[in-house]
């Protein structure tokens, strides 16, 4: 017993992940770093970027090569994340809502001529994906939804509309759950899949945010919107069974946007407290700030490993709720912790945008928002440990 408890708590990357993390890396040094703050002021959202993403596989990395994908696990998808978002973590966040929302719910409940249809597409990032639960008046009471899809013979009309939905504007294919029977039931939502050019769907309002700004948010709006009966993902009633079960994913893909967010602010607080010099020595060497780097990396560490845990899990097919609304939770209220703590570390200095530290500390606080507030994610953990 021993042996098999060592032979599972090796830490090292396997050959395979530090090949995917240092190409995730020299990709944002290339490809994102020069245009980050350029990117942010305009809010643009640099759709080249995720071609070229897709070209090098991190577009469909859970996917099998059968559709296109990289056929990797939970691993490498934490450790493609980390390295984009340690340099920009709205690409970070667009790459993540891509693979773990819209190409996943299509890869785990279409069926195969679904599969064959769309995942070729998304994997390559020839298709940019978008997913909607969220509306206006329903974020974490997601049952609660107004948006209706009505059956007419063999087909489904949609009305109304999908807000904070990340790729509303741009995305070429929407994972939409409608309601299709009583409100609050949760075995009364159906998901579809929407293309963008269908009659009767188009994209509302792109917000304006304080963070995350180059990740394009936008509503789905949806009148007399008809699809057919073919583009029904699983039964009709499961959408919200099956959203959730999405979201226990996309909860690791958020942990390890925090993680990059993590990483990105300490490494930047670490090397400007090495060469601010206050009274006659860089003020690393202060015990005030000494113990605030502590701190950082220690919240990094764990946060890394719980990440990683629960990435085995999820590999392994296992049930991990509870595992991945800890690590989500966890990795997302300690990236704004040391955000924080980087712009204390710069002074007047973390205030500006001449230093890194002021967009990381913008960025951070969607962490503990996205997919399930931080209050969300400790009902679901609580209810696990009172069942």
């Amino acid at each position: 017993m021993e042996l098999d408890i060592a032979a599972q708590m090796n830490f090292d990357y396997t050959e395979t992940q530090q090949l995917v993390a240092n190409s995730a890396k020299e990709f944002a040094e290339q490809y994102i770093r020069p245009h980050v703050m350029e990117w942010d002021e305009s809010q643009t959202f640099p759709i080249e970027v995720f071609k070229k993403a897709g070209e090098l596989g991190f577009m469909g990395v859970l996917v099998p090569e059968t559709y296109g994908g990289s056929g990797l696990g939970y691993h490498e998808y934490i450790a493609i994340l980390d390295e984009i978002s340690k340099v920009d973590p709205s690409i970070g966040l667009s790459v993540a809502a891509h693979n773990s929302l819209c190409t996943n719910h299509i890869l785990t409940f279409g069926n195969e001529e679904q599969k064959q249809r769309w995942l070729p597409k998304l994997a390559t990032a020839e298709w940019i994906g978008a997913w909607g639960l969220t509306e206006h008046n329903t974020g974490s009471d997601a049952g609660g939804m107004s948006t209706t899809a009505v059956k007419d013979r063999d087909e489904w009309v949609i009305n109304g509309a999908k807000n904070f939905i990340t790729h509303g504007k741009s995305g070429d294919v929407a994972v939409v759950i409608v309601r299709t029977g009583e409100k609050g039931d949760s075995h009364g939502m159906t998901a579809f899949v929407v293309e963008k050019g269908t009659p009767g769907f188009s994209s509302g309002k792109k917000e304006d945010k304080l963070g995350m700004r180059a990740s394009e948010t936008a509503e789905l709006v949806f009148s007399d919107c008809r699809i057919p009966d073919a583009n029904r993902l699983g039964e009709v009633g499961d959408g919200f069974i099956q959203s959730m079960k999405i979201l226990d994913g996309g909860r690791i893909s958020i942990g390890a946007l925090s993680l990059g967010v993590a990483k990105g602010a300490y490494d930047a607080a670490l090397k400007y407290s090495k060469e601010r010099v206050q009274f006659g020595k860089p003020i690393s060497e202060f015990q005030g700030i000494s113990f605030k780097l502590a701190d950082m990396a220690t919240d990094i560490e764990a946060s890394e490993l719980l990440l990683h845990k629960a990435a085995f899990e999820k590999n392994a097919g296992r049930k991990m709720t509870k595992l991945s609304a800890m690590c989500k939770m966890f990795a997302s209220e300690a990236c704004v912790r040391i955000a924080n703590e980087a712009v204390q570390i710069h002074g007047g200095y973390g205030y500006t945008k001449d230093f890194p530290v002021e967009k990381f500390y913008r960025d951070s606080k969607l962490c503990t928002i996205g997919e399930g507030t931080t209050e969300i994610q400790k009902v679901v953990i609580s209810r696990h440990l009172l069942k």
